[in-house]
C-alpha cells in the first residue's frame, strides 16, 4: 500500500518556469487543484514529502499551507533524502509513489514502488516511469497522480467522503 507521495517542485508542482521581478524576487505559481488533492491525501492519513534541488522561501510557504511536514530543499541526491524520510516514518520503498520531471529525479523515481512523470517530462525520465500523466507539470498533474493512486489503492469512497 502506498503511504508516502514524494514530489519534486519545478516542473512538477509548478510549470517549471522561474520568474524574477525587477527587484530580484522569485515567483512561482502552484495549481490549487494539486493543493486540494494533496490536502485530501493527507486527510486520508497518508504522508507527502517535497524533495527539490533548488531553494526557495515560496516552497516552504506552500508546504506549510498544505500541511506537508517533510520538505527538503537544495538537495543533490534525492534518493538519499528519500531513504532518510523512509527510516523516520518506518516505511520502505514499497510504500512510495514519486513524481518528478527531470534527470535529477531519475534515481528517486526508479527506487520508488510507483513512479509518475508529467506529460512534459524529459524523455529520459519518461522511459523509466510507471505512469506518464496526461497533464503537464503545474497544470494539475499532481492531482491526476493522486486520483490515480486513490483509485488503484481502493480509496475512492474514503476520498469522496472527505468532501460529503
Amino acid at each position: 500500500m502506498i503511504e508516502l507521495i514524494v514530489l519534486d517542485v519545478d516542473g512538477t508542482l509548478t510549470d517549471g518556469k522561474i520568474t524574477y521581478t525587477q527587484s530580484g524576487d522569485e515567483l512561482k505559481s502552484f495549481c490549487v487543484k494539486d493543493g486540494l488533492a494533496i490536502a485530501s491525501w493527507i486527510r486520508l492519513g497518508k504522508q507527502v514529502a517535497i524533495i527539490t534541488g533548488r531553494e526557495s522561501a515560496i516552497v516552504a510557504r506552500r508546504a506549510s499551507e498544505l500541511g506537508i511536514k517533510h520538505y527538503y530543499q537544495g538537495v543533490h541526491n534525492k534518493q538519499e533524502v528519500l531513504v532518510e524520510i523512509l527510516h523516520s516514518l518506518n516505511l520502505t520503498m514499497e510504500n512510495v509513489a514519486s513524481m518528478g520531471d527531470d534527470l535529477n529525479d531519475k534515481t528517486m523515481l526508479k527506487a520508488s514502488k510507483r513512479s509518475y512523470v508529467p506529460k512534459n517530462a524529459s524523455f529520459h525520465v519518461k522511459r523509466d516511469a510507471d505512469v506518464i500523466l496526461t497533464r503537464n507539470g503545474g497544470d494539475a498533474a499532481v492531482r491526476e497522480m493522486i486520483e490515480e493512486l486513490i483509485s488503484s489503492e481502493g480509496l475512492e469512497e474514503d476520498y469522496l467522503a472527505l468532501w460529503s
